[in-house]
């Protein structure tokens, strides 16, 4: 028995992998160009204000340049004098007492001034209560400065006022080498202390209730349940607040230059953003601030790394 034969219309060809290739890569090729696009203005500021910058700091490094006449190599002569420079020892020194004071004032105001906050019932009070521990931070530093000058003035400041209706003599805060440094301090606190208030208040508020209420109802007390609950889900946040504390703390320099100019009595004041910027635009030693700029950043990204080393004790989830 035979069978009749089968015709097949012949059909379009279908779509094999020779015509769906350029289209895709047309469509990777458009892809890439728009990430660039969008990517284009960030990086432009990232060359022209950091890459670009960093760079030429480190080629004047090795130069003597006094910014009027032609740069003159200098080999490694600026890191010679530097680290044989006594007062660029004292600044550093001042520098990371500064930091050191900054950080943990910071982060225990920051974090004890959170629960307070957390624990209002009321809404209205609560708001307002932020917004009047954030308000200072929104000021200028010029501002703050020539306000708290005024205010610890020990002739007719507020302070001084005060203290001699209680019959305690002012200090002379910003002429006295043992006042000076604690004055900045203090005043950095006030000013700053609301950016970390949120920070703490934010990473507060994601501590999961339900761990709380499983504590307390296993017969933890309040502050078993800060420091065994509370305070390990905070720890990213705390570490985060550290190292931002830190690094904004490295390089102060407003309110010194403002209250205490050249470095305030006995160089009590004088950190290394300060030195860096008499070397370079008072001294015109422009090479030697390089290579002191170079110095700022290398202790900074070491002590940045020494902290991201020991967050992973202490750090829930690292």
């Amino acid at each position: 028995m035979t069978t009749a034969p089968v015709l097949t219309v012949p059909g379009p060809p279908a779509a094999g992998p020779g015509r769906a290739a350029p289209a895709a890569k047309r469509a990777d090729r458009r892809s890439r160009w728009a990430a660039c696009a969008f990517l284009s203005p960030a990086l432009l500021l990232f060359v022209v204000f950091i890459a670009g910058p960093f760079v030429v700091a480190v080629v004047l490094s090795f130069f003597s340049w006094d910014m009027l006449t032609p740069p003159r190599f200098n080999g490694v002569g600026n890191f010679t004098t530097m680290f044989t420079d006594p007062l660029l020892y004292k600044a550093l020194a001042n520098t990371f007492v500064f930091a050191l004071a900054s950080v943990v004032t910071h982060l225990a105001g920051g974090l004890l001034l959170a629960l307070a906050v957390n624990r209002l019932m009321n809404r209205v009070l609560s708001y307002f209560v932020r917004a009047a521990l954030f308000f200072p931070f929104v000021i200028s530093w010029a501002a703050v400065a020539l306000l708290w000058k005024y205010v610890l003035d020990p002739t007719f400041g507020m302070v001084a006022y005060y203290l001699d209706a209680a019959g305690i003599a002012p200090p002379d805060w910003f002429n006295d080498p043992s006042w000076a440094l604690p004055a900045i301090i203090g005043i950095d606190f006030w000013h700053t202390i609301g950016f970390t208030f949120v920070i703490m208040l934010a990473g507060l508020q994601t501590v999961p209730r339900e761990l709380v209420e499983a504590a307390r109802s296993d017969g933890a007390n309040s502050r078993q349940v800060l420091w065994h609950v509370t305070l390990p889900m905070m720890s990213p946040t705390v570490f985060f607040a550290a190292v931002v504390t830190f690094i904004g703390a490295f390089q102060i320099f407003d309110p010194v230059q403002i209250i205490t100019p050249n470095g305030g009595p006995d160089d009590s004041t004088l950190t290394v953003v300060m030195y860096l910027y008499q070397k370079g635009f008072q001294s015109f030693q422009a090479g030697y601030a390089s290579a002191v700029s170079l110095l700022v950043f290398v202790v900074m990204m070491a002590v940045t790394l020494l902290q991201f080393r020991g967050a992973r004790r202490w750090v829930h989830g690292r």
